[in-house]
């Protein structure tokens, strides 16, 4: 059994060698993905767990299996402030790594060429682990995850994901066909990607591993990634969520939520969510969020990587949910605008859309589910504040009673409940969406 996994562990760090992944130029910024920054940003899950804002400034933060350093980059980028470090066993994807940072102007940063289960040998704990496309490598979950615990501070955050056996289910089938072929007994280079190539196109169009797997995007030479992560990944091995929340529990670890966790709502796969039939009415309230998440998946299998947070257990704040907060919380409420938000950009058209009377589609600047999300302009611009700094509510509905101070159908003024309503009503929608952290302020 160690054999097996030592063996396997030196295909992948071979693979990973030679062909040093992702293969995305060092100069790239993801400065211009801020989707992408937006789930590296720490700030999102421990809203989520605590629903506090938290600063990123001297937090300390691991990319577990780093490859080329990109991850690494976006968690620096998402987390201004923090000291990034990049463990992988490639060593060659160390050096791409530490260039990377570097040439971005990144200095808190540090690399290690290590395995996952040395880690406390590095003397840290963490306030942040992202352990990004790669605990589906190891054969026993929970040694992975227990190593990453190990280094874990007690309200730390782990964000890790596995590969749908669901979702992925024909690529799996694919290397089968070129395992049998015998081009995986070793590490695959340009002669066996060749061959898949060739395979592929050979195949009918009609044939169901070509109909479900190929595209052109697998040929030619920026195709060649594509294909070792897909039809010729040394080690890769699909799981459903009933496996992930096992290993958490077999770790002793906490699950917080999934990482796009608005493409995962159950009750969106139905046509009338608030019409549903007696049955499923009656029994998916009860269900738990394991359940849910399951049903999701076998309904609609959409995702390829099952992204989830976790953390030790017993470690998240009490708080009451946002929809269940009397008057009186949400008067001592302080909002805080996503900070992937706090663009040039957004500001700039931000307030053209405020000044000319028009609505602000603002998921096009941050798209956190499917679909246009605008925004009534007076409503938009109890956002221009937000862009300085945090804010009370009720300095929010103030603004808006000077911007709409009659009431257009009556032409009576604004008064000060209906202002506070529409104001809140709009921080709720924003708040569900991600575009908003709302913080109750206790008395001391």
């Amino acid at each position: 059994m160690v054999s097996v996994a030592s063996d396997l562990l030196e295909k992948i760090r071979q693979q990973f060698d030679s062909c040093p992944y992702p293969r995305i130029p060092l100069e790239q910024s993801p400065k211009d993905r801020p989707n992408l920054i937006y789930i590296h940003n720490l700030v999102t899950p421990y809203y989520l767990r605590n629903q506090k804002v938290t600063e990123t400034k001297g937090k300390v933060i691991l990319d577990a299996g780093c490859g080329t350093g990109y991850k690494s980059l976006v968690l620096a980028e998402a987390n201004p402030g923090a000291k990034i470090v990049g463990v992988d066993i490639s060593a060659e994807s160390i050096k791409l790594a530490r260039q990377r940072l570097e040439h971005h102007g990144f200095d808190n940063a540090e690399f290690h060429v290590l395995p996952l289960e040395d880690l406390p040998t590095l003397d840290y704990q963490f306030d942040y682990i992202n352990c990004d496309e790669l605990l589906y490598l190891f054969p026993d979950l929970t040694i992975a995850l227990r190593a990453m615990k190990a280094v874990l501070k007690p309200d730390g955050i782990i964000r890790s994901n596995l590969h749908s056996s669901i979702q992925r289910f024909h690529y799996f089938r694919a290397q089968q066909v070129f395992t049998m072929m015998g081009l995986m007994e070793g590490n695959p280079e340009d002669m066996e990607m060749g061959i898949v190539v060739e395979t592929m196109k050979a195949l009918k169009d009609i044939v169901k591993l070509k109909a479900n797997t190929w595209n052109p995007n697998y040929e030619g030479e920026d195709g060649k990634e594509r294909i070792l992560m897909n039809y010729l990944f040394q080690g890769d091995k699909g799981y459903t969520i009933t496996d992930m929340f096992t290993a958490l529990r077999d770790s002793d670890l906490e699950f917080i939520s999934m990482v796009n966790w608005r493409q995962w709502e159950l009750l969106d796969l139905f046509k009338e969510p608030d019409n549903l039939p007696s049955f499923l009415a009656m029994s998916l309230p009860d269900i738990s969020i394991e359940e849910r998440l399951q049903l999701f998946e076998l309904l609609h299998p959409i995702h390829r990587l099952l992204d989830f947070w976790c953390g030790h257990p017993h470690q998240a704040q009490n708080f009451t949910l946002v929809a269940e907060w009397t008057d009186s919380d949400w008067q001592k409420v302080q909002v805080h605008l996503c900070s992937e938000l706090k663009t040039a950009k957004f500001q700039e058209d931000l307030i053209a859309s405020v000044r000319e009377i028009r609505p602000f589609p603002i998921s096009q600047y941050l798209a956190p589910t499917e679909g246009l999300i605008e925004i009534e302009s007076s409503m938009a611009s109890c956002l221009i504040p937000l862009l300085e700094q945090p804010q009370p509510i009720m300095s929010l509905v103030e603004r808006w009673k000077q911007f709409r101070p009659i009431d257009p159908v009556t032409l009576t003024p604004t008064d000060e409940e209906q202002a506070f309503n529409i104001v809140q009503q709009l921080l709720l929608r924003l708040e569900s969406l991600g575009y908003v952290m709302l913080e109750r302020q206790f008395d001391i």
